[in-house]
């Protein structure tokens, strides 16, 4: 396409503020029109999207916050923004030029003026790009930060991950048994509790919505009690887990999904555990973990060439259905990483 001309751009509009469970109706499908040029003197890009990612943390920017957080609010009537993967048509920012692909910050549209700031250039492609929305993007540095940073394994340790079978679940299980340890994951579905054993290679995995009580399936999976928890969920969980932590355990906390829309998060009983078992609770995020990403892909990249790392994505072809895709994550519709394609060029 010539630089300039007028195209339509599809777009998934934010509605307005939410509380509670999300709602396909919350976003809006319009197409719209733009040149595809740069606005005169910017240092951004002009990009075309290709794939997008659909992750849990963005429920929290449906909502207004009346204190600063760690994520801004999406701005109603406006597209909403997110992780993807683009293909620049024109740039105002020297490091970049036209036909560089990268991943980062972007919108729901399929073509987008975004600024440089923390987007990084793709220079593997010999696997496939969706995985920058994924392994290779925010959900893998989420896992690797998590466990390796925090969690510092140690081969023989014992790993439980709960919402195991997801975007960073998966990942931090697969890190875990390279590592030597004994795994054991959770998830919603027999599905997903098949995926974790047969494709992930854990252990062990059960599905916490047929255990009445969660105390004692976790004493039936860890007799000896747990090392490293990889916290995604919260709640209930958690308050089942911190009995169950072995002395000086360690417990990452990257998301807390099961709280995201209640209007009042649940309180956890049993903190005390953290004293007296000298447990180490640290909650991340990964965007300061960020100045490791080369470290990250020199380990990485090889696991996935060797096919020592399995990844899967849930992919749904077309901008239409990247709002039910959204939503789809709060129900735990999705199996493996939810990816939105735009466009495979």
């Amino acid at each position: 396409m010539a630089s300039g001309e007028e195209v339509r751009n599809k777009q998934v509009i934010f509605g307005d503020y939410i509380t509670g469970f999300p709602k396909e109706s919350d976003l809006k499908l319009t197409t719209a029109t733009t040149k595809l040029k740069l606005p005169e003197g910017s240092t951004g890009l002009l990009v075309k999207n290709l794939y997008l990612s659909c992750d849990p943390y963005m429920r929290s920017r449906m909502t207004k916050h009346d204190r600063p957080t760690y994520v801004q609010s999406f701005t109603p009537g406006s597209p909403v923004t997110g992780y993807g993967v683009a293909k620049v048509l024109e740039s105002g920012d020297p490091k970049f030029k036209p036909g560089d692909l990268v991943w980062g910050h972007t919108g729901w549209e399929e073509y987008s003026v975004i600024t440089t700031e923390s987007l990084i250039k793709i220079h593997h492609t010999d696997v496939p790009l969706s995985y920058y929305t994924g392994l290779l993007g925010m959900p893998g540095m989420t896992a690797y930060a998590g466990f390796y940073e925090i969690c510092s394994p140690k081969k023989g340790e014992t790993v439980y991950i709960s919402a195991a079978s997801g975007a960073v679940g998966q990942l931090v299980g697969q890190f875990a048994k390279l590592t030597g340890c004994y795994v054991v994951g959770s998830a919603g579905s027999k599905e997903k509790v098949d995926l974790l054993k047969n494709k992930f290679g854990f252990d062990e995995a059960f599905n916490y919505k047929d255990e009445p009580d969660l105390d004692a399936a976790l004493r039936r999976f860890f007799p000896d009690g747990i090392d490293i928890y990889f916290e995604n969920v919260g709640g209930k969980m958690l308050d089942a887990v911190l009995p169950n932590m072995r002395l000086k355990g360690r417990i990452a906390v990257c998301g807390m999904i099961s709280q995201y829309n209640l209007e009042r998060p649940e309180g956890i009983h049993n903190l005390m555990s953290l004293i007296v078992k000298q447990v180490r609770m640290e909650g991340f995020l990964v965007f300061s973990y960020y100045h490791l990403y080369g470290k990250f892909l020199e380990t990485v990249l090889p696991y996935i060439k060797e096919g020592k790392i399995t990844y899967v994505e849930d992919v749904v072809e077309g901008l239409e259905n990247a709002p039910a895709a959204l939503i789809g994550l709060f129900s735990g519709r999705n199996v493996g990483k939810q990816v939105v394609v735009v466009s495979r060029e």
